[in-house]
């Protein structure tokens, strides 16, 4: 057990004060952030802006390119999802809902699109060693991010499925301390999926095609 803990931990013997500080309190915050959205709850976006930003440094710095890029995407439409939750209006806070069958399409056509360009741009302007997974799971976010800033509950599905892609990337790049916060983010993902659904079915609210 001791030998698999020094393995997995092994590569922060290398790594500088910084590096390590900016990785733990990217994921507290990170994991703090999803906590909230589960709760749904307003503080998901100023306390997430605080590790997405840490991300964009350390993806960056450790070659995970595409993943620096998704969360100065996160970055950019966690403003966009903090004024949309805010914003006045004549009517009661953003509510949950579900996708129209012309957005579930729509995803999926982003996710696949998204997968395809981001694969083709780091394998060949990149020195990334993991070009296609590294396409995928951003691609997977970004769309996630997109669903959630509407409130959509689909946002969880892809939350889930990139979460389950993350940890055996991050395991591979010597980020030991992220990669178990995406097994934690997965287990909170499942949970805000089941509570948003809840809350729908409770408060049932129909989509404009």
């Amino acid at each position: 057990m001791n030998s698999l803990f020094e393995s997995l931990f092994a590569p922060y013997g290398g790594y500088s004060l910084w590096d390590i500080a900016a990785e733990a309190l990217a994921v507290i915050t990170g994991l703090m952030s999803v906590w909230y959205a589960r709760q749904e709850n307003i503080l998901v976006y100023p306390v997430g802006l605080i590790s997405t930003g840490l991300y964009v440094y350390i993806c960056l710095h450790f070659g995970l390119y595409g993943e620096s890029g998704i969360n100065a995407y996160y970055t950019a439409v966690s403003i966009y999802g903090w004024w949309n939750w805010a914003r006045p209006s004549a009517s009661a806070a953003l509510p949950i809902s579900r996708n129209t069958p012309k957005e579930q399409l729509l995803s999926i056509v982003l996710l696949v699109v998204f997968s395809l360009v981001l694969w083709g741009v780091l394998d060949r302007f990149t020195d990334s060693n993991v070009p296609l997974a590294d396409g995928i799971t951003t691609a997977i976010f970004c769309v996630a991010m997109w669903l959630m800033a509407r409130k959509k509950l689909e946002s969880w599905l892809y939350w889930i499925a990139g979460d389950l892609l993350a940890p055996p990337l991050y395991f591979y790049k010597g980020l030991t301390l992220t990669a178990f916060q995406y097994v934690i983010f997965l287990l909170l993902a499942v949970m805000g999926w089941m509570e948003w659904k809840k809350r729908l079915n409770e408060n049932p609210t129909v989509s404009p095609e």
